[in-house]
């Protein structure tokens, strides 16, 4: 049987190439909002971050998505995508990739 193509997409912050199911995807959303995107469908444009705690702090530090989207994102906008992140890894560590 043959296998199936891991879709790659570069993190953000770090630069580097990821599979794709070991990302998540911020989008910034024709309306102007940025949010989280679990699904990775949402419309708009899309942005992706390693589903790594330092890497998420790392982009709290650096303001990341404030530069990468042309928005002034709140505090309460990292935190919540630092413990989506951790929560995500958690998960994966548990459960391993389903």
């Amino acid at each position: 049987m043959r296998q199936r193509k891991i879709p790659m997409r570069k993190d953000i912050v770090t630069g580097e190439m990821v599979p794709k199911p070991d990302l998540v995807r911020i989008v910034k959303t024709p309306e102007g909002e940025v949010e989280l995107d679990p699904t990775s469908r949402a419309n708009g444009r899309g942005a992706y971050i390693k589903l790594d705690v330092d890497v998420a702090q790392q982009a709290k530090k650096k303001r990341t998505f404030d530069r990468a989207f042309g928005v002034k994102l709140p505090d309460d906008f990292y935190d919540e995508l630092i413990a989506y992140v951790d929560h995500q890894a958690a998960r994966r560590e548990l459960f391993g990739n389903e």
